[in-house]
């Protein structure tokens, strides 16, 4: 039990780098249309990975 909980909060944290990552390429116009700052970047892949 203890590993399968250690192997989702590894999946959880490369999900939310992933989305980090996707989200920074785009570029300021992509994120304003997606209503998003790039200062909000990581708070949106925070609450999309672990909400």
């Amino acid at each position: 039990m203890f590993v399968s909980y250690i192997l989702s909060k590894v999946r959880n944290y490369h999900l939310y780098r992933k989305t980090v990552r996707e989200l920074a390429q785009l570029s300021d116009r992509d994120l304003a249309d997606l209503g998003i700052a790039r200062y909000d970047i990581s708070r949106v892949a925070r609450e999309a990975t672990f909400a």
